[in-house]
């Protein structure tokens, strides 16, 4: 089964941090991890997405934007992404992963989750609800 996600976005400072963090609270067990394809290396997580993700309880206190690196498609059972691109960019740098890259709104409808890199507060609050929506269908998936 699987032990351990990867959760993958382009800067690893909004949506991939969000999403770590929420499928931490729903697989505590399992070993979740994050990182971007475009990575701002050891960037806090953006202070909307700190602020939003607190007023729904989770923290993301300690992030550390990470670079995705081709090595890590074998440290994780399983690779979260945003959207078909990232998808595509992971399978080129990894090619030996693309059996175990999934979108994370895949049972979501196969939905994206877009970027809310500077924007609203409030686009913030929608990209949170797509992503906490997502992590419980894929913890719902995974446990069984």
């Amino acid at each position: 089964m699987f032990s351990s996600v990867l959760v993958v976005c382009t800067g690893n400072i909004c949506r991939s941090p969000m999403a770590e963090r929420i499928m931490k609270q729903y697989l505590p067990e399992k070993k979740i991890r994050s990182a971007g394809l475009m990575a701002l290396v050891n960037h806090p997580a953006d202070d909307t997405a700190v602020l939003v993700s607190e007023l729904h309880g989770v923290s993301l206190e300690g992030h550390k934007g990470m670079q995705f690196r081709s090595s890590m498609a074998g440290e994780f059972d399983l690779i979260l992404v945003m959207e078909n691109s990232h998808l595509e960019q992971i399978s080129k740098i990894a090619p030996q992963a693309r059996g175990k890259i999934m979108l994370l709104g895949h049972w979501s409808g196969h939905r994206e989750i877009p970027d809310p890199y500077r924007k609203s507060q409030e686009a913030f609050e929608s990209v949170f609800q797509l992503i906490d929506q997502a992590c419980q269908r894929w913890a719902q998936k995974l446990t069984g």
